[in-house]
């Protein structure tokens, strides 16, 4: 295992960033960079052995600063949407930015994506390479409450997994909600779109929404929908029955906290397969709806509608106003902790 540290430029604050190569026995390489804690490439082999990147993003520092649009970043303090821009702990309420129609969206105007973690390990052994950062967002950043501190791990293993730790303290009662919003493309970055990857999600229900993707409370069956993926489809299959693509919560099967299969993904022209394992109770399937060839990318790549999958693993959309969800209430004498697993292999 290798890992390598060198600088990614400035922010416009003039602050020095770095990114960081973690690269394994096999070739496998992962760069992350400590802006937005943000995964920039995932490079992994095809059934004939060449290495190709698989995640949409930027060549440089100045791409994510002036376009962003596609970045693998560490999402909170509240990934997802939350109603109306606001909550109550405690009887309390707390008014947040609405930067999603009336609705917030991703922790906000200035999330964690666009914030410059910390570096606090960079680190390989045998088996495995790691980096990990670390972010303070302070009492009344966004509008949430608290001194929360949170830390990131990115570790790549000889078995071929890229794996993300999270851990999250605050000083006052507040709500987390943390994701990785990676836009994947099996076949490589840029090439095309997604419609023929074939994935499955270990979800049997999903969570209801209104006109403004905000969930109601109720959660109801997958099948019989266009939303039914338990056995492998192509995500194209049913886009005639969509009004856009998908950009959807499933609530997936198996015990609170514990890890449990996610999902699995496969793309037959390069047989390119990814399985995903996390403790966390939902995942979001986004489709890249918003892409439409304007946006370029690594290489100078235009990225198509549809040019990417995300799997958001994470709590539910608007869970602080819904009690019957799993909690995102995060106490002072308690500690936030969630893993996600990608697995890559070829067949």
């Amino acid at each position: 295992m290798n890992v390598h540290t060198e600088p990614f430029g400035r922010t416009p604050e003039g602050d020095e960033v770095s990114i960081y190569t973690l690269t394994n026995a096999k070739g496998l390489r992962a760069r992350i960079t400590n802006y937005g804690a943000i995964l920039v490439s995932m490079e992994v082999p095809d059934r004939n052995g060449q290495l190709d990147d698989v995640l949409l993003g930027h060549d440089t520092l100045e791409g994510y600063l002036t376009r962003g649009g596609c970045a693998a970043a560490v999402i909170g303090r509240y990934a997802n949407r939350i109603g109306n821009a606001q909550f109550a702990l405690d009887g309390v309420e707390y008014k947040l930015a609405a930067n999603n129609g009336p609705n917030h969206l991703h922790g906000g105007l200035n999330g964690f994506d666009k914030k410059l973690w910390k570096q606090e390990e960079v680190t390989a052994s045998e088996d495995q390479a790691w980096v990990k950062l670390s972010y303070l967002s302070k009492d009344g950043e966004e509008g949430y409450p608290g001194n929360l501190r949170v830390t990131v791990w990115y570790t790549l293993t000889n078995n071929d997994e890229l794996r993300i730790n999270y851990e999250a303290e605050t000083d006052k009662k507040t709500v987390v909600n943390l994701t990785n919003h990676g836009y994947w493309n099996l076949a490589g970055q840029g090439n095309g779109d997604v419609l023929r990857h074939e994935l499955s999600i270990n979800a049997s229900q999903f969570t209801v929404v209104d006109q403004g993707l905000i969930p109601t409370g109720i959660t109801v069956s997958v099948v019989g929908t266009p939303l039914d993926v338990l056995s492998p489809r192509k995500i194209g299959s049913r886009f005639r029955q969509l009004r856009n693509g998908y950009d959807h919560n499933y609530v997936l099967s198996g015990p609170a906290g514990a890890v449990k299969l996610c999902g699995t993904v496969y793309e037959p022209t390069t047989g390119r397969y990814l399985e995903i394992t996390t403790t966390e109770p939902g995942v979001q399937l986004y489709t890249a709806n918003h892409m439409d060839g304007s946006l370029i990318g690594k290489g100078g790549k235009a990225y198509v509608k549809h040019a990417a999958f995300c799997l958001e693993t994470q709590h539910y959309p608007d869970s602080p106003n819904k009690p019957v969800f799993p909690t995102t209430v995060l106490e002072p004498d308690k500690k936030f902790s969630s893993q996600t697993v990608y697995k890559f292999s070829a067949k």
